[in-house]
């Protein structure tokens, strides 16, 4: 008779795959003694056996068997063939009605002799031991988090093998995570920006692979560089499906090791507030992260919510312009916003707005400490208020979603997308600010007003303007908002974060 067999180890570990090497031996032995004719041998090495689907040497025995390549499937325990006990009868099932049997060798056992109930019963503990076996792995990795049981490959670190709780700073990788925290939150560089920086240095991962954006955010958002081994952040919710569930941030296991600091704690959470930044901006306009030129990604449409895109065009001389994206790409039924805004009379203006806020400091520190005097008072006479505004901003952030995902799916234009959110972003963005300021836990105004005059020392060290890079002017201005009329409101990034603005007119035509 023809037959095939078939063996599974769950791990790769050695001493299951000697297990392996075991099983393989035993079927050759079986067939010797029977005298059938072993067309194949089927084995599934380090997979589970709880889920058929990943199990190619399973799933391609089970397609030989449409075929005919054999009558029976031997197979030296039950546990090894499946320790699903629904995938178990499925698949005997399917087996029976090509007429081909199941032999268990240890249990003494056919599919054709016995019934499936008894089938069931032993499917039934090879599942259950399975869902055991699960509970210990849960409880020793429990435990092992609690030591502050370390990565094995991480860059920045190294690792002395068999060893589960220590790592020793890399000190050269180390240096290029501290200049990859940097180009980030000073500079202003993007993730594949600073992938492609690297690359060209002919730096490599721990793996020895090129740089990627995933990489570089990989880097960014990890914990352990401040010096904290965080476990326990997702667990195994249901061990026959493998699905994962994310856990609350307090039942996270968290070990502090300061001797595996890296970056600052501070850094690392600047870092995080960027990459929230850039992430809800591309979640809602789908627009990513620019620093290519001075203006990249700081001017936007107040109509459509797009940012506004440079044009050179040469006639006699060269000008740059900046025109709204969604009006440039969609037309006029998209946004309405034709304005085109010259980059000098754009830096002309901000200059003078700069002296003109250095020369009423006073007035402007003034006007900011008592307006956030007011919303901190009101924190005070209503316990509710942060409460609200969250579920404000949550119901705003799920309405923007369902038309933004209509939009992608094409069920809404562009011009319908626009109508249906309105002023929803700006609404959103006073929401935010307003949460913000209650959020702020300085007591003294004094604190408060510390924090603004560095804000003007920063801008008082501009000696040139047109010399800054992109990411300097987004250290101090947060965005520059342009109206189909020609006006434009300057939002200083401090003041934007405390829910304030100022407004200068640069050009009142449609030019």
């Amino acid at each position: 008779m023809n037959i095939a067999a078939y063996c599974r180890v769950s791990t790769d570990k050695e001493d299951q795959l000697n297990s392996l090497e075991a099983q393989k031996s035993f079927f050759s032995e079986y067939c010797e003694k029977t005298g059938d004719n072993l067309v194949r041998l089927y084995a599934d090495e380090g997979i589970s056996g709880t889920k058929t689907k990943n199990r190619r040497e399973f799933l391609q025995m089970m397609s030989d068997a449409e075929r005919g390549l054999f009558q029976m499937v031997v197979v030296k325990d039950i546990s090894r063939f499946a320790r699903n006990t629904v995938d178990l009868l499925q698949n005997i099932r399917k087996l029976k009605a090509m007429g081909i049997e199941t032999q268990f060798l240890t249990a003494n056992m056919t599919s054709m002799g016995n019934s499936e109930f008894v089938l069931t019963v032993f499917g039934a503990l090879a599942q259950e031991e399975s869902n055991n076996t699960s509970k210990r792995v849960k409880f020793g990795k429990k435990i092992n988090a609690e030591k502050g049981r370390v990565p094995n490959i991480v860059y920045g670190y190294d690792k002395t093998i068999g060893d589960y709780f220590n790592l020793a700073i890399n000190e050269g990788e180390a240096e290029t995570v501290r200049q990859i925290f940097k180009w980030y939150t000073k500079d202003g560089y993007g993730a594949s920006k600073i992938a492609s920086m690297l690359n060209e240095k002919k730096l490599r991962t721990k793996r020895d692979c090129q740089w990627s954006q995933n990489a570089i955010c990989r880097i960014l958002t990890n914990e352990l560089y401040t010096g904290k081994i965080i476990n326990g952040k997702q667990e195994v919710a249901d061990f026959l499906t493998g699905k994962r569930t994310e856990k609350d941030s307090e039942e996270w296991i968290v070990v502090e090791k300061l001797e595996l600091k890296i970056i600052e704690p501070e850094i690392f959470d600047e870092a995080q507030k960027i990459l929230s930044e850039r992430s809800k901006t591309f979640k809602f306009t789908s627009e990513r992260h620019s620093n290519q030129y001075l203006f990249s990604t700081l001017i936007k449409c107040k109509h459509c919510g797009w940012s506004f895109r440079r044009t050179v065009r040469t006639y006699k001389n060269t000008y740059v312009r900046w025109v709204c994206s969604g009006h440039n790409m969609q037309g006029a039924e998209s946004c309405p916003n034709a304005v085109t805004v010259d980059e000098d009379e754009l830096i002309n203006a901000l200059e003078q707005y700069f002296a003109g806020l250095l020369k009423d400091k006073k007035n402007v520190i003034r006007r900011v400490v008592s307006e956030f005097e007011r919303v901190y008072k009101a924190k005070d006479e209503n316990a509710n208020l942060e409460k609200d505004l969250k579920a404000k901003i949550s119901k705003l952030e799920r309405t923007r979603k369902k038309y933004m995902d209509m939009f992608t799916d094409e069920i809404i234009s562009r011009k319908e997308l626009n109508e249906k959110l309105g002023g929803s972003l700006k609404e959103l963005e006073r929401l935010e600010n307003e949460l913000k300021m209650v959020s702020y836990h300085i007591t003294r105004s004094e604190q408060l007003e510390n924090i603004l005059n560095n804000t003007f020392k920063e801008i008082e060290n501009i000696n040139d303007l047109r010399s800054m890079t992109n990411a300097q002017l987004k250290r101090i201005i947060q965005k520059i908002e342009v109206d189909k009329d020609g006006n434009v409101d300057i939002y200083l990034r401090l003041f934007g974060d405390l829910g304030l603005d100022s407004t200068v007119l640069i050009c009142d035509d449609h030019t």
